[in-house]
């Protein structure tokens, strides 16, 4: 008879044995703030992007995350074009909430992509850290009127920099400078699927 308190040898390891409790927790506190993992962060002090670890421990352990999400009653999607994760609810009736944040983040990529479009530059631009947007966009952006209603109707209530901060603080646009902002590759991402969807209406 097998003696249920002694420990078992061949007990099969489980995928939670692989992740540290400490490291699930820092991806679950990205997602709670509605942020997306993407492959690449902004490092100020050096001035150039590096390798997200929190990205790198997701695509490891995708099964086990994929599960462990599920669990939670949401799913984890993996954007292979855009090099990036999210968290989306399971059931078919998306929240409120998240309706809002979609509507309020696609309201400034699309501001800011019509802006950059007839500035007559091209919008892949957007994504490198050494163009982007600048100081003179970021004035021109600010003084145009038609832009501050639209953003005053998406309940950006201070404009262009709380626009801006709210695309930052969900890892869809990155500060390179005092005065310098670009696309991260999900931003790119969703500013480019925006397009294509702009143009087949």
């Amino acid at each position: 008879m097998t003696d249920l308190n002694s420990p078992q040898q061949d007990q099969p390891t489980s995928s939670f044995d692989e992740v540290l409790p400490s490291h699930s927790a820092a991806l679950y506190r990205e997602f709670q703030a509605g942020r997306v993992i993407v492959r690449e962060l902004w490092d100020n002090n050096r001035s150039e992007l590096v390798a997200n670890p929190l990205y790198n421990l997701l695509y490891n352990h995708l099964s086990h995350f994929r599960t462990f999400y599920e669990h939670l009653g949401c799913e984890l999607v993996f954007n292979d074009e855009g090099s990036f994760f999210f968290l989306k609810e399971s059931s078919d009736d998306e929240t409120e909430e998240h309706d809002e944040n979609a509507f309020r983040v696609q309201v400034v990529l699309l501001l800011i992509g019509r802006y950059f479009a007839r500035s007559g530059r091209d919008l892949e631009y957007l994504a490198r850290p050494d163009a982007g947007l600048g100081e003179q966009d970021l004035e021109a952006m600010g003084a145009d009127e038609e832009y501050l209603e639209i953003l005053r109707a998406a309940r950006f209530e201070k404009g262009l920099p709380d626009a801006l901060d709210y695309l930052g603080k969900r890892n869809l646009m990155f500060r390179s400078g005092a005065n310098r902002y670009f696309l991260s590759s999900a931003g790119m991402h969703f500013l480019e699927e925006l397009v294509r969807e702009y143009e087949q209406a």
